[in-house]
């Protein structure tokens, strides 16, 4: 007489389902491709896991701070902080800018060849005084 040693409901295992395709054991994914991925401080991107030729956009929750982290080939990981600052009045500061007066290159051009001149005349009074 043959036991049946699998609990009934369960599928016996097959040549399909008794390997997965895919290994991503202890990697951390988003559920979506673009999802924000939120971490809790520098320690939180530390401990963040990142699948070898991967790097991943980490947000701290804690402050203004974008984490990208990285992995080479070899599963070794990098990683980088970029602080960011929110913009307020955007068209304000572009007025504020334009408002400024700058030089053209023609002016400072013009510039340049009258401190020569003087330049020029200082020299010709330093040897007559001698």
């Amino acid at each position: 007489m043959a036991y049946n040693y699998y609990p009934t409901g369960y599928p016996y295992p097959t040549q399909s389902n008794m390997y997965p395709t895919q290994m991503n054991v202890g990697v951390n994914q988003p559920n979506a491709q673009n999802a924000l991925i939120w971490v809790q401080g520098e320690a939180g991107a530390k401990s963040y896991m990142v699948a070898p030729n991967q790097t991943v956009v980490l947000w701290d929750s804690e402050a203004e701070v974008i984490y990208l982290k990285s992995a080479d080939a070899t599963g070794m990981p990098s990683i980088k902080a970029l602080d960011y600052t929110i913009r307020e009045n955007v068209a304000q500061k572009a007025e504020i800018l334009a408002q400024k007066d700058f030089a053209t290159k023609d002016e400072v051009d013009y510039l340049k060849k009258e401190i020569n001149a003087l330049k020029a005349k200082l020299e010709v009074r330093k040897d007559v005084k001698k």
